[in-house]
């Protein structure tokens, strides 16, 4: 019987490879979701005509299959999850785009509310099972809290990262620009410091998500806003296409459990 310290996690191993692919799979979530719900649905003109009900409907639809199949399979499989990953995203934008636009919560008010669902949804995953290393994401109840963690955190990155370009003044670039310089930071802690890699992980993880996001919007956003302009579609058609490559090339391992003493360490 194979003992729990050796269990292979169901997400893959943290390099550099995994952020570079975390990156791009979230820029594809703003970018594929703008082009359902704002190119095909319209509902950047018209924001109370369902098009971000709409749009979250059929993602989170897909959402769901993906984490359930995610779950189901025995072992890592580099597919699923990273199809479940762009699905998060893609959810994770129409979500913040109706919650904003549609209900009217607005960015400060949407971003309040997501951040707390993240913490809450960290504090009762590590009240209920003693640690949120995503190395120990090896079982199915572990994996609900992974992927409930996840999906809050996907969906505030679209509103912290609509926020930071619209509401600050800084622009889809200047907003890139800042999330970019905190991930350097989040780096030069993790190369030089000894804070918990846990909690750098969760930083990382949810700070490339506005990242994504803005550097979407700056692609496919009218020039009068500071956009490029590109088209939606083919600006997702490409980065789905850098992010296959990618999965193809680069080492996809899954974690290993690191066992009751290196999660003690690290928390």
């Amino acid at each position: 019987m194979q003992n729990e310290d050796n269990i292979p996690s169901k997400v893959p191993e943290v390099t550099l490879g995994f952020w570079v692919i975390k990156i791009l799979a979230t820029t594809l979530g703003e970018t594929g979701g703008d082009a359902v719900t704002m190119t095909w649905l319209h509902a950047d003109v018209h924001p109370h005509n369902g098009g971000y009900l709409i749009g979250t409907g059929i993602f989170l639809a897909v959402f769901v299959a993906a984490v359930i199949t995610q779950i189901l399979t025995g072992r890592f499989s580099a597919w699923i999850y990273w199809l479940a990953i762009v699905a998060s995203t893609t959810v994770g934008t129409v979500m913040a785009d109706f919650f904003d636009r549609s209900l009217g919560i607005g960015y400060t008010g949407g971003s309040s509310i997501l951040l707390a669902c993240v913490l809450c949804s960290l504090a009762v995953w590590y009240l209920t099972l003693g640690s949120i290393n995503v190395q120990t994401v090896a079982r199915p109840k572990v994996e609900l809290f992974y992927w409930v963690t996840i999906t809050f955190s996907q969906t505030l990155g679209t509103a912290l990262g609509d926020w930071t370009a619209d509401s600050t003044g800084l622009g889809y670039d200047g907003g890139a620009l800042v999330f970019c310089a905190g991930l350097v930071l989040l780096a030069a802690l993790y190369y030089w410091t000894t804070v918990s890699r846990v909690f750098l992980f969760w930083a990382a993880f949810i700070l490339t998500r506005p990242l994504g996001a803005t550097v979407g919007d700056f692609l496919d956003k009218p020039t009068s806003h500071g956009g490029l302009a590109l088209s939606r579609p083919l600006a997702s058609g490409v980065i789905l296409a850098a992010i296959v490559v990618l999965i193809l090339i680069l080492p996809q391992r899954p974690g290993r459990h690191p066992g009751s003493s290196a999660t003690a360490q690290v928390q």
